[in-house]
């Protein structure tokens, strides 16, 4: 791309996204270089009213920075929820205290204003934590330096307008950009910019933020976020067998098949208590019939026999006549 077509597509970023509503946020002048390069960690890929929330959280929940310098990265997390990533930013806060401290013995970088652009890009690049965002900011909101602050999400949305390579997200930086905005312009240029480009990445088929995007490169729709589409339903005879799917049919035909045997298996021991009681019977017939044969041998018939003497006594004397 040529660079007059470059900058010309640069600088209508913002009349676009001045156009659509968005207004310049501006920093905070009363907070020191420190506080700035925290509130920094907390702004990236973050937006604006987030990370004043967690910034407020930093400054009113612990007694002073030492005490979120030795704050485990989970307890920071918990306090800073708001942000979308949470657990990375407060892994940037906690290195950033770590490495000043370490440095300096103390949370202080006023010294900082004092030196020239260089020698103050330098020591902030050594601070482990900051970003290249983070820099960006503090050079530009602390120390007057002219550095437009871009994060992942800011370069994402250059790359769309094809104004920035994969590999310029890497190095967190896109080449040109302070050539293209005039230094009185960078801040408002750097906030809308900011805020545009968090509000696409939580919702990149949004269709008011596209029509920025076209509105500002009418060839950029090729290079736009696609929808994820939808599988479309299996029917049961199209559906592929999934490797677990053979596994099921053999499980179910033997529990289909042991149905039938058990039942005929009762079946087949039904017979058997009938088989059973035919001893029995018999056994209780081989037990009655010597219970006759001993009714009939001996004690019964004497038994038997005597009424019926008796009762022919008695009937020879009712017939006889008194004398």
């Amino acid at each position: 791309m040529a660079t007059s077509s470059r900058s010309t597509k640069i600088n209508k970023i913002q009349k676009v996204l001045k156009k659509a509503g968005y207004q310049l946020v501006a920093p905070d002048p009363q907070r020191s270089v420190i506080e700035h390069l925290l509130f920094a960690a907390c702004l990236e890929d973050a937006k604006y009213d987030a990370a004043e929330q967690a910034f407020a959280a930093l400054v009113h929940n612990f007694f002073d920075w030492n005490e979120v310098r030795v704050t485990t990265i989970r307890e920071l997390a918990e306090e800073i929820s708001c942000l979308p990533d949470p657990t990375r930013a407060a892994q940037r806060i906690k290195e950033i205290l770590q490495s000043v401290f370490e440095t300096k013995y103390a949370f202080d970088l006023e010294e900082l204003r004092k030196e020239n652009l260089g020698p103050a890009t330098e020591q902030l690049q050594k601070i482990k934590g900051a970003t290249s965002f983070a820099v960006a900011y503090v050079m530009q909101v602390a120390l007057g330096g002219h550095a437009i602050p871009v994060d992942a999400a800011a370069i994402s949305v250059m790359e769309i307008l094809d104004l920035a390579k994969p590999k310029d997200l890497k190095a967190g930086s896109v080449p040109g950009l302070e050539r293209s905005v005039a230094k009185n312009k960078g801040i408002e240029f750097a906030s809308l910019l900011h805020q545009f480009a968090v509000d696409f990445t939580a919702t990149p088929h949004k269709p008011e933020l596209r029509k920025c995007l076209l509105e500002i490169d009418p060839q950029a729709a090729p290079r736009l976020p696609k929808r994820r589409s939808r599988a479309a339903p299996e029917t049961p005879g199209q559906a592929a067998p999934s490797p677990a799917a053979p596994a099921k049919p053999p499980a179910a035909t033997p529990k289909a098949e042991q149905k039938p045997k058990k039942a005929a298996a009762k079946k087949t021991a039904a017979p058997k208590p009938k088989v059973q009681a035919k001893p029995a019977r018999d056994a209780a017939e081989g037990k009655k019939t010597p219970a006759r044969g001993k009714s009939t041998g001996g004690a019964n018939k004497p038994a038997k026999s005597a009424p019926a003497a008796k009762r022919s006594a008695t009937k020879g004397l009712s017939k006889k006549k008194p004398r």
